[in-house]
């Protein structure tokens, strides 16, 4: 019995009509969805951002800068970006390692490892640093030995790189682990069988393959881990100059209602927010005209 629906039958005009039915709604209807979407971002998104720039700003330039000036707002914002540096490149070798043994393998175990990857977005940001707490605390299971070899995790900045590890390790794996499933074995198994050793098969076919997806994950990897709260937050211990990131530098001069400085450094992380995705529109701008060119019929 074939599958095919015969040309100008009932069925194809019905079914003509729904397809066009469900791409061609009337204008209002139209209208209605431009204008809510639109009013949600403007309330949601749009005016709190032009708000934080504001506020930045509201007793002038100078005093927007002199924010910036302050030794306590400096060690933030170099241990912002040492945390940053160090936790996206492990992500990044992390995330190759395991999307490559979760596409190109069969073992057991393996539905288990990637809901182990997902975890980080399941569980609260403030429960993983309490798990940290709980493990390296001074009463928690590693804390005396810690402390009897004079090592310290917990209240201080090693604590702030394992709970930012943490929390963004799955934003590499999950951008390039559904992209090698869909992509297969086929190329590297031809490399292989032509003589390529595994180095090779991995820099000249599998990256290349692979490179936008990674690039988009190292992007949001380093949005989060440069905006990390909650977990932070636990494990820092609040330490002025040593242990205190961005977030954590907003909050407390927040407290101490020092508006203009923590709208200051807020407009930072803000401005850091906007170049996200700005280079995430350019990845996928990059993505959607490589996949054009490859449909262009050749010449």
């Amino acid at each position: 019995m074939s599958g095919a629906i015969p040309k100008g039958s009932l069925v194809e005009t019905n079914l003509a009509g729904r397809l066009r039915l469900a791409t061609d709604e009337r204008s209002w209807v139209k209208a209605l969805l431009i204008t809510s979407t639109l009013v949600f971002l403007t309330l949601v998104l749009f005016v709190p951002l032009a708000a934080i720039f504001a506020e930045a700003f509201r007793k002038g330039v100078a005093v927007y800068f002199a924010s910036f000036a302050d030794a306590h707002a400096l060690s933030a914002i170099r241990l912002t970006l040492l945390v940053a540096f160090i936790c996206v490149p492990l992500n990044l070798a992390f995330g190759l390692a395991a999307s490559w043994a979760i596409a190109k393998f069969q073992f057991p175990g393996k539905s288990m490892l990637i809901t182990l990857i997902d975890l980080p977005f399941a569980v609260s940001p403030v429960i993983s640093g309490l798990i940290f707490v709980l493990l390296f605390g001074m009463r928690g299971w590693l804390g005396p030995w810690l402390d009897s070899h004079h090592i310290q995790i917990i209240f201080a900045v090693p604590g702030v790189i394992l709970a930012t590890l943490f929390v963004t390790f799955p934003f590499v794996a999950r951008e390039v682990i559904p992209l090698m499933q869909e992509q297969g074995s086929d190329e590297e198994l031809a490399a292989v069988s032509l003589g390529a050793s595994g180095w090779q098969t991995f820099w000249r076919v599998t990256l290349p393959n692979v490179k936008w997806a990674l690039l988009y994950g190292v992007i949001l990897c380093n949005a989060r881990a440069m905006g990390e709260f909650g977990a932070v937050n636990v494990v820092s211990g609040h330490i002025r100059g040593k242990t205190n990131t961005l977030p954590l530098h907003v909050e407390i001069l927040y407290n101490e209602y020092n508006f203009a400085a923590a709208f200051a450094v807020a407009s930072l992380l803000a401005l850091l927010a906007l170049i996200t995705l700005v280079l995430k529109s350019a990845v996928e701008w990059r993505v959607r005209r490589e996949f054009e060119q490859a449909l262009e019929p050749a010449t």
